[in-house]
């Protein structure tokens, strides 16, 4: 618990140091056997980047330096409730342990919760805002997409 605690600390130190640079109030940092091995702060305003939240900042850095997507016995601490966005990314990293310092009830007053996106995501697909429609591409006389994919894998 006491280790758990500075590292939500250092995220949300990465998260104060980036509001008085002007950016957005998070930050997170990625550990690996009780070691700092990537962190990251919000970057939308200065990127442009819509995807540029501090755990997908920290999950990137993570992947390059370990040299994989996959980051199994990878935690994240961060200073905010992580969105969906960042939580998938993290499932499919293979992260398997998330804390964050401030929920969605504490970012709401300001703004800053994604409770709605959350909400909206548990609809069926159909019920969403979003419009989703499957469009099937007839790829004529080549190999189906996936199906080529797999054959170049087991060449490689």
């Amino acid at each position: 618990m006491k280790q758990e605690r500075r590292f939500l600390g250092e995220a949300v130190a990465l998260a104060r140091a980036n509001v008085e640079k002007g950016g957005r109030p998070f930050g997170a940092v990625a550990v690996r056997n009780g070691e700092v091995i990537a962190s990251g702060v919000n970057e939308m305003l200065e990127t442009g980047d819509p995807t540029s939240h501090a755990e997908m900042n920290a999950l990137r850095l993570a992947a390059k330096r370990l040299g994989s997507p996959r980051l199994e016995g990878v935690a994240i601490y961060a200073s905010g409730q992580p969105c969906p966005m960042c939580i998938a990314a993290m499932r499919m990293a293979g992260i398997t342990e998330i804390a964050y310092a401030h929920s969605n009830a504490d970012a709401e007053p300001y703004g800053l919760s994604t409770a709605a996106v959350y909400a909206e995501l548990a609809k069926p697909l159909g019920e969403q805002s979003m419009r989703f429609r499957h469009v099937p591409v007839d790829d004529n006389d080549l190999a189906p997409l996936y199906a080529e994919w797999q054959h170049r894998q087991k060449e490689g």
